[in-house]
């Protein structure tokens, strides 16, 4: 009897939820997504369609860059291929003051959430980085041990090298102006996606750069920081030991000893948004030394973006560049969480406008660093002004493929 009756139990429970679903069905809007990213809508022509994104979908799930796919590329999705990866670095021991931006690469996603709330469409730059057609990813961080600064450098260029040298996605197609297919510009010949690291201090920058030589040979850079970070060991740190002589404000030096930049086709912006205190005047002689022109931040006041862009696209040229962004460049006003703050920097309009003037640039792979987001506002200033600078490399990235039309 106890089991007819709870057999009876379960049916009429079953019909009753069955009922409840179906009426709770009729009740929603024929418009509701209830899984967000298969929701389409209209495009500006008709029979386009685009992905469109809802909202409760940017603050629910695995936080990743702009909500991009995960893939463990540096572990069981090895053999993934792709055209551009977020790939993180938290690495913070070679910092000279305020240490924390081994939080930054989660810091950064964070403020990246909503940068697809309402499509991705880059207004200015006239593109959709995330409907150009190029396979996107967030391949997380790379396993960075916090114990040895030796060892953790190591890690660092190892994981960005294995990446790098991953075939690229996607083709790279013909000349939009000639129709001739394009062939690398990479020394190997070979076609490599592009690497946007989410650091981390700035020390990062030398084991990147390792792995940018190993495909591309000695690099252009354009550099955007508040400081020269080209000191000599000997100035900065003091060098007690050799794992000490490499820090964030060494590894341009070291970077130029190793033969791994373009002397003389090298243009820092920090160099261009450089407004700090030095030791002496022999430290812009060194930086010569080291190929690097430099733009003062104030000189905004003077040259104005425009100016400032004239003059990284004259130094540039039509180069592979690398391009290195310090959080930093921009004011404490507007994004005060970094190791290093200085008053007097650019606003994150500013950037941005900037940034998006390098349109048309061979940029094969970027960084931002120094976000320590335990130094933050409330409202995330900080990381959303370094995922929205990401927007704007990435919007140029996609616009302009890694080719050249074959001579």
């Amino acid at each position: 009897m106890r089991h007819q009756f709870s057999t009876l139990f379960c049916f009429v429970f079953a019909v009753a939820v069955s009922a409840h679903d179906h009426h709770h069905q009729d009740q929603v809007p024929m418009d509701y997504v209830k899984y967000p990213y298969q929701a389409v809508y209209p495009g500006d022509n008709e029979g386009e369609y685009l992905i469109m994104v809802t909202a409760d979908s940017i603050f629910s799930g695995i936080t990743t860059f702009a909500r991009l796919p995960w893939v463990q590329c540096l572990n069981k999705d090895r053999d993934t291929t792709f055209d551009i990866a977020f790939l993180g670095a938290p690495f913070d021991t070679g910092t000279s003051y305020r240490p924390g931006a081994r939080f930054g690469p989660a810091g950064i996603r964070a403020g990246s959430r909503r940068l697809t709330l309402y499509g991705g469409y880059n207004v200015p730059l006239e593109v959709n980085p995330f409907l150009s057609g190029l396979k996107l990813v967030d391949c997380g961080d790379i396993p960075v041990t916090p114990y040895d600064n030796n060892f953790a450098i190591k890690q660092i260029e190892n994981g960005h090298k294995e990446l790098l040298h991953r075939p690229a996605f996607s083709p790279l197609g013909n000349d939009s102006l000639t129709g001739e297919p394009l062939v690398p510009i990479s020394l190997d010949g070979k076609n490599h996606p592009r690497i946007i690291t989410l650091g981390g201090d700035h020390t990062i920058v030398l084991p990147l750069l390792r792995s940018i030589h190993s495909a591309y040979g000695p690099i252009s850079v354009i550099h955007f920081d508040s400081h020269l970070d080209t000191w000599k060991p000997s100035v900065f740190g003091g060098a007690p030991s050799e794992q000490a002589a490499i820090n964030h404000g060494t590894y341009f030096y070291w970077a130029s000893q190793e033969g791994l930049i373009k002397n003389g086709s090298s243009i820092a912006t920090l160099h261009g948004a450089i407004r700090t205190t030095l030791s002496g005047p022999a430290d812009y002689l060194n930086d010569d030394a080291s190929g690097f022109q430099r733009i003062e931040a104030r000189e905004i006041d003077t040259l104005g973006t425009d100016g400032i862009i004239k003059k990284i696209r004259e130094t540039v040229g039509d180069r592979p560049v690398y391009l290195s962004i310090d959080i930093d460049s921009i004011d404490p006003a507007f994004a005060p969480a970094t190791g290093t703050p200085e008053t007097g920097g650019w606003s994150t309009r500013e950037l941005r406008t900037i940034l998006r003037g390098l349109d048309g640039l061979h940029i094969v792979s970027a960084d931002i660093v120094e976000v320590a987001p335990a130094y933050d506002t409330n409202a995330e200033l900080t990381t959303m002004a370094a995922a929205d600078v990401l927007y704007e490399v990435l919007s140029v990235m996609a616009k302009t493929p890694l080719g050249k039309v074959a001579n």
